[in-house]
C-alpha cells in the first residue's frame, strides 16, 4: 500500500546576499526585473558560492541550500543532520513558510507548528494565556478545541503560577516550555522542531522527546533537528544529512549518522602545550600534554578493536592537595562509554603524568572522545576538558559480515563456552 506524501521538496535552492538586508541594490532589483520581464534566469543565480563559513569567498552572494529533494510520508520522524552553517534551520524556515526559496517548490498537506526559535510565534506583551489562544488561532484550531487543551498544556511546561504574566518576562526555559507545549498539544499534523531543546533541563528534554514520541504514535509527522545524536537516533526512523547547502546522505537514522560522524570528526590523537600561559588550566592546573599510544607491530597499522590503547596525559599542578582524575570516554553522539577515576593521592606541586590502560576487544568499532576532570579532595573538580583526545577504532573484519556493525557500545572478549 502506497504511503501519502505530506512534505514534497522539488528542487528548492536558497540564495542569500552576505552583508545586505533585503535583496541588494535599485540596480540588481533592476536587473532582476528585466531578465524575468524577458523570460530569463535571474542573472544573480549563476554567481553565488557553495555556503562553506570556513572559506573566504569572493562572490556577494551564497546558496545556504541548493537543489534540496526528498519526501516525507505521513507518521514518519526524520532527523535532520549536519554542523552549523550547514543549512538545516534555512530549511526549516522554508517548510514552515517562514521565508519562500529561491528556486523549486515545497508542497505542504497540513497543518504545520513549528518551534523554530526561543519565543517563535509568541507576542512578549500577551500572557502566556493569551499566547496559547493565539497560536491556537494560528494554527486553525477553534476556541473549543485550544480549552480543551488548555490545562494540558501548562500542566506540561509547569508554569501554572505564571500563565497571566507577560512572556517577556520569562525566562528562555520557560519560554520554550510554554512554547513547545502549544505546538506539540494543539495536534497539527507535520511538527517541526529546532535545536530549541537545549535551551531547557535534562528533565524537560526527556519530557519533550516523550512527546514527541507519542505525537509520532498517533500517526502524525515529525521533522526533527538536533546535534545530540542520541536523541535523533532514539526519536527518529530516517534522517538527513545536510553539508554546506547540500543533501549529503539521506536514509536510516544508525546509518547516516555514522556517516555524518565519520566525515565531521576529525582524529586528534595528540595535543603538546609547550606554553603554559596560553596552555588549558587554572591556578590548580595547566595541562602539557595527551596522547594516544596505540601499541601497534608497524607504525602504518590502524587501531583496531583488538589494539590495546595506553593514553597519557602531562600536566603541571601549581598547588599540593589530594587529587584525582576522572575520565569519561565517549561517541560523539553523546553516548558515555564508561567512566574511571585514578586512586587520589596527596600531590606535591610541580609535574606529574597519568595513564589509562584499555585492552584489546573492549572498546566496539566507533569514534572516540575523551573529557577529563581533576577532581580536589574527592568532591570539588578544580579543572575539567572535553573532547581533549579523539581516536578511531576500525573492525578490520566488519566487511562480508552478515550482521554488519557489532551491536553494543563494547565488544569484550569474555569466556562463553558452548558444549
Amino acid at each position: 500500500m502506497s504511503k501519502e506524501v505530506v512534505v514534497k521538496a522539488e528542487n528548492i535552492s536558497k540564495l542569500y546576499r552576505l552583508g545586505q538586508v533585503g535583496t541588494g541594490t535599485l540596480s540588481h532589483d533592476l536587473k532582476r526585473w528585466w531578465a524575468l520581464a524577458r523570460g530569463k534566469e535571474d542573472p544573480y543565480l549563476k554567481i553565488g558560492e557553495e555556503n562553506d563559513r570556513t572559506k573566504k569567498t569572493e562572490s556577494d552572494y551564497a546558496w545556504a541550500l541548493r537543489d534540496i529533494n526528498f519526501e516525507i510520508n505521513k507518521g514518519d520522524t526524520i532527523g535532520i543532520i549536519g554542523k552549523n552553517g550547514a543549512g538545516k534551520s534555512t530549511l526549516l524556515k522554508l517548510l514552515s513558510r517562514v521565508t519562500s526559496p529561491t528556486t523549486g517548490q515545497i508542497k505542504v498537506k497540513g497543518r504545520i507548528a513549528a518551534l523554530l526559535e526561543v519565543g517563535t510565534g509568541f507576542h512578549p506583551e500577551l500572557t502566556g494565556r493569551e499566547n496559547i489562544f493565539l497560536n491556537g488561532a494560528i494554527l486553525g484550531m477553534t476556541k473549543k478545541e485550544i480549552q480543551r487543551k488548555f490545562d494540558e498544556i501548562v500542566d506540561f511546561a509547569g508554569v501554572e503560577k505564571y500563565i497571566d504574566t507577560p512572556v517577556k518576562r520569562y525566562s528562555s526555559g520557560m519560554y520554550v516550555r510554554l512554547a513547545f507545549g502549544v505546538a506539540a498539544h494543539l495536534e497539527p499534523e507535520i511538527l517541526i522542531v529546532d535545536e530549541v531543546l537545549a535551551v531547557g533541563d535534562a528533565e524537560f528534554q526527556k519530557k519533550c522527546l516523550g512527546k514527541m514520541s507519542d505525537v509520532a504514535s498517533h500517526g502524525r509527522t515529525i521533522i526533527f533537528v538536533s546535534h545530540n545524536m542520541q536523541a535523533v537516533q532514539s526519536l527518529c526512523k530516517s534522517a538527513i544529512y545536510l553539508k554546506s547547502g547540500h543533501i549529503a546522505d539521506v536514509g536510516i537514522t544508525e546509518k547516516v549518522i555514522n556517516n555524518y560522524l565519520s566525515r565531521e570528526v576529525k582524529n586528534c590523537i595528540e595535543a603538546k602545550w609547550d606554553d603554559e600561559n596560553t596552555a588549558p588550566g587554572n591556578e590548580y592546573v595547566r595541562m602539557k600534554g595527551a596522547r594516544i599510544n596505540p601499541r601497534l607491530a608497524s607504525e602504518t597499522d590502524i587501531i583496531s578493536v583488538a589494539t590495546d590503547i595506553d593514553i597519557t596525559f602531562d600536566f603541571v599542578l601549581h598547588k599540593e592537595c589530594a587529587l584525582n582524575i576522572s575520565l569519561f570516554l565517549n561517541t560523539p553522539a553523546g553516548l558515555c562509554i564508561f567512566n574511571v577515576s585514578t586512586p587520589s593521592h596527596q600531590l606535591k606541586p610541580g609535574p606529574h603524568s597519568s595513564t589509562l590502560k584499555i585492552p584489546g576487544r573492549l572498546l566496539n568499532d566507533d569514534i572516540y572522545t575523551i573529557k577529563l576532570f581533576f577532581v580536589k579532595d574527592t568532591s570539588a573538580v578544580v579543572f575539567a576538558i572535553e573532547n581533549i583526545l579523539t581516536f578511531e577504532v576500525v573492525d578490520e573484519q566488519r566487511t562480508g559480515s552478515w550482521f554488519g556493525k557489532w551491536p553494543g557500545a563494547v565488544r569484550p572478549s569474555l569466556p562463553f563456552t558452548l558444549t
